[in-house]
């Protein structure tokens, strides 16, 4: 069910709006210049793909705290095409497992949760509530090779700003793309307009189980100056 557009602000209460959105981003660049380097670490330098879990639940309370962090996170028109599924429980574990490949099923059977990252292709029919102050479906009715593109490409950054986000409240992520999407969309989302994009399980991690970290590109291997 769509979103109820809401109303657009005109007129004094727009310039309110943008002065206090103003006054908020300095506010917050004078409160914190950057994260400290043990953030840094945490959320990605220091951070590691965690394939064994500790026998620890994760608070749904949790999981809806990250999902709001996520949705801060900035798409295409403020799109935000994703949609997560939260997989936790034996039965549906079991139906998730029919679309893993053999190595993948005990890491995803052992996680507390794993989430299916997923987009909506028909997205743009909750843009007059996301970005109520035009009106961009005429951008993607009728287009789906143009919805499907943009779909795919922002929920993978939402994707992306979920396992941040995971890892900033302390929590441990291990994304697998080791399935068949085709099965894992038919077994969730037939009849619909979803489409699976990656999993993520979620939860506590095993650190015994990590071998050493494998290298990354040089700078001057994967960069340049134009």
């Amino acid at each position: 069910m769509s979103m109820r557009a809401p109303k657009v602000p005109t007129g004094e209460a727009l310039e309110k709006l943008r002065s206090e959105a103003h006054a908020a981003i300095r506010e917050l660049r004078q409160k914190i210049g950057r994260l400290e380097d043990d953030s840094i670490d945490l959320i990605l330098r220091g951070a590691r793909s965690h394939y064994a879990w500790q026998d620890k639940p994760v608070p749904h309370e949790l999981l809806k705290k990250i999902y709001e962090i996520t949705a801060a996170g900035p798409t295409s028109m403020n799109s935000c095409p994703a949609r997560f599924f939260f997989i936790e429980t034996p039965e549906a574990k079991q139906r998730l497992a029919k679309a893993l490949k053999d190595k993948n099923v005990d890491k995803m059977m052992s996680a507390p949760a794993t989430v299916i990252v997923a987009h909506d292709v028909e997205f743009w029919k909750e843009l007059p509530f996301l970005f109520p102050h035009e009106d961009r479906r005429p951008f993607f009715e009728g287009k789906p090779e143009h919805s499907e593109v943009t779909a795919f490409r922002n929920g993978t950054l939402q994707g992306a700003y979920f396992m941040i986000a995971a890892r900033a409240l302390g929590l441990d992520v291990g994304a697998m793309s080791g399935f068949s999407n085709k099965i894992v969309d038919e077994e969730f989302f037939s009849g619909t307009t979803l489409k699976s994009n990656f999993l993520c399980n979620l939860g506590y991690a095993d650190e015994t189980a990590l071998f050493q970290k494998l290298p990354r590109l040089p700078f001057d291997t994967a960069c340049q100056f134009l």
